[in-house]
């Protein structure tokens, strides 16, 4: 996939040489000679990755790097560090200031290449849930960006693969006092306890013996339940064209042996808080999307959530001729309420009113909040006798106790009354079914309230 790559280098034979080689791959490539201009660029949103030089004056790579990664709106860009510095201090240092990876001189193009396309594809998974989370501000949620930027990559669950006992004692002690640690050596029983036990990164080793660790790694990225887990394969130095077909299927990252403590300590931290970066993003779209369709007082659906899924729920018991009824309710002289005890009464009648009302329905029965004081209940599989039978049980239930207000201090009476309708052949709408169950409900007011009346077929 193609990708908009920042270069970002101070001295422009490198800059042209990248620029040629990534040109060549197809991928739009952008310059910049310094870390401020970089960062810049990086905020207007203009770059899918950034390939960054350390050694550049003002400021250096290990900055620019640790202020992208800092920063709420640019933390999701993938930062890859190419420079001469070939020490594991150098290498930790970027790392330890959120590097996606580290590069040496003289690159490597086709593992470089592989690199940023493998980044490029996790990055675009990551633009489509920051778009998404940024409308759950507008539902007073707060900043999911920000949170998610702040989050330090410690205390994750890891499933380690390794068969070989030294070799997983060793990785095991290094990430311990940071991390909580599980040992797996057989790759069958490591895919079922990653699918049955919520952890955030599998390092899998690819000497694995009598089973390929690649496909280990396949499984985990392609199963429904292991998908958003963070996987990190650990490999010989020599295989060279395992590691580009990890990156090709989608693992996250790789360490070779023999691995490093405190390189393996930064790998997985870096991991963990990407993952925990896209988990918090997704967690606020799923946040988001449930306030959208759910009453803020009662907890109940409201009516966007009733408009959109009556339909179907009419269609399909028309389709397979089973019946369905609707309750709507009405709470009695509710403004009388109000303008007696106050308004932050009223919420509270309403709060247990939902309450009563969800606790005499079933798990299939959608209830709402469509507006004030009434709330909307379909009940599918049921017919009229038992609508109404429905109906009655929650009219008692509302009735035979008194609703504390003012936080307990008082206790008022409660009624309600209600309109039962149940789809009729012919019936063409679900819209015709609401409207019959709302006349119901006028009929039940005008003969007295608290009481259930039934509409004519």
């Amino acid at each position: 996939m193609s990708a908009r790559v920042l270069v970002v280098d101070d001295l422009p034979t490198n800059v042209k040489l990248l620029e040629a080689k990534l040109t060549a791959e197809y991928f739009d490539v952008l310059t910049a000679n310094n870390g401020f201009d970089a960062i810049a660029l990086c905020e207007q949103g203009l770059a899918d990755i950034v390939l960054l030089d350390v050694m550049m004056p003002g400021m250096d790579g290990f900055e620019t790097c640790r202020r992208i990664k800092n920063t709420p709106t640019t933390a999701h860009v993938p930062v890859i560090l190419v420079t001469a510095l070939d020490q594991p201090a150098d290498r930790l240092k970027g790392l330890d200031a959120g590097a996606d990876d580290f590069v040496t001189k003289p690159v490597d193009d086709t593992a470089l290449f592989a690199r940023v396309r493998s980044l490029v594809r996790l990055k675009a998974v990551t633009d489509e849930l920051r778009l998404r989370a940024a409308a759950s501000r507008d539902y007073g949620i707060g900043d999911p960006l920000a949170a998610a930027a702040a989050e330090t990559g410690m205390n994750a669950r890891i499933l380690l693969v390794d068969d070989r006992a030294s070799s997983a004692e060793r990785l095991a002690g290094a990430l311990s006092p940071f991390h909580t640690v599980a040992i797996e050596p057989d790759p069958h029983a490591a895919l079922v306890r990653a699918a049955e036990e919520p952890y955030e990164l599998a390092i899998v080793s690819l000497d694995l013996q009598d089973y390929d660790g690649l496909r280990l790694c396949s499984q985990l990225r392609s199963l429904d339940r292991t998908r958003g887990m963070a996987v990190l394969m650990v490999c010989q130095a020599d295989d060279r064209a395992r590691i580009l077909r990890g990156l090709e299927i989608g693992v996250h990252d790789y360490l070779v042996r023999p691995v490093d403590r405190n390189e393996l300590v930064a790998r997985v931290r870096t991991q963990v808080r990407r993952n925990r970066f896209a988990t918090r993003l997704r967690d606020s779209v799923h946040a988001s999307m449930e306030m959208a369709v759910t009453d803020a007082l009662t907890g109940l659906h409201n009516r966007r959530y009733l408009d959109s899924h009556i339909p179907a729920l009419f269609d399909q018991s028309v389709l397979r001729a089973r019946p369905l009824s609707v309750l709507v309710l009405d709470i009695d002289k509710f403004k009388t309420i109000n303008d007696t005890w106050g308004h932050d009464a009223g919420d509270e009648v309403l709060k247990e009113f939902a309450a009563r009302v969800k606790s005499q329905t079933r798990a299939i029965d959608l209830v709402s909040r469509t507006g004030g004081e009434e709330i909307v209940v379909v009940v599918p599989e049921t017919a009229g006798e038992g609508a109404y039978a429905i109906a009655e049980r929650i009219r008692q239930r509302i009735e035979q106790e008194p609703f504390a207000i003012h936080r307990g201090a008082k206790r008022i009476g409660v009624t309600v009354s209600i309109g039962v309708a149940s789809r009729v052949a012919g019936e063409e709408t679900a819209s015709a079914l609401l409207k019959r169950a709302d006349t119901a409900l006028y009929v039940a007011k005008e003969q007295g309230r608290n009481r259930v009346v039934a509409a004519a077929a």
